[in-house]
């Protein structure tokens, strides 16, 4: 019995070229994420179609969990989605939107918010209050994974350090403050080496 296709969110790669072209970070997401999250600028393809098609770009929340001057860090085990992922660090919690979650895009930003928390609470289980932040645009067409996908970064703001796992994929969850985090940068994945070498930036 075939697995279910599983869909999810795209732009088409010419919509990001006339919107913004960037590399890395975009601090200024408010022009671009009206179009992003317009209906009918997103629709929803196969996966499998996504990951080898640079014509879309996959749309990402990418949510960095910080308490005070700590951002949470982990490691991707053998058992996430993603495999060219697997084994590497990461700050960024999140994943694809998926077709269940398409009626969030006919209304405002507070329903795409609920829906990445939705998506982040799929991964880790957060304890404590928080302030949700999108601080970004996140590009990197400089590797395969990258080309085809396009975060939206965002800030938790935590009022305690109260977090724990909720899939097998992730190891090694702890908050590291910005001089440990720089002493793993090597062994992240991309998107996190970006967002790490402008962390002050991204926590404000």
């Amino acid at each position: 019995m075939n697995p279910p296709i599983e869909n999810v969110l795209v732009i088409r790669r010419s919509l990001f070229d006339e919107l913004s072209v960037f590399q890395g970070l975009n601090f200024e997401p408010e022009e671009c994420l009206d179009a992003i999250l317009s209906r009918g600028n997103n629709f929803f393809i196969p996966r499998s179609e996504a990951e080898n098609n640079p014509d879309y770009k996959q749309i990402i929340p990418y949510a960095l969990i910080a308490f005070q001057d700590t951002v949470l860090h982990y490691v991707r085990g053998k058992k996430a989605g993603e495999q060219r992922l697997i084994a590497k660090g990461s700050i960024g919690i999140g994943g694809h939107m998926n077709e269940t979650d398409e009626s969030l895009f006919a209304m405002d930003e507070q329903a795409y918010r609920a829906g990445v928390e939705r998506e982040v609470n799929e991964e880790i289980k957060i304890n404590t209050q928080f302030e949700d932040r999108i601080v970004a645009l996140l590009n990197d067409d400089s590797t395969e994974v990258g080309r085809v996908h396009l975060g939206i970064v965002h800030v938790f703001k935590l009022a305690e350090p109260k977090v724990e796992k909720r899939e097998a994929m992730i190891t090694g969850l702890t908050f590291l403050p910005k001089n440990e985090l720089l002493a793993r940068r090597e062994t992240m994945e991309t998107w996190s080496q970006i967002c790490v070498d402008a962390i002050d930036r991204l926590l404000l």
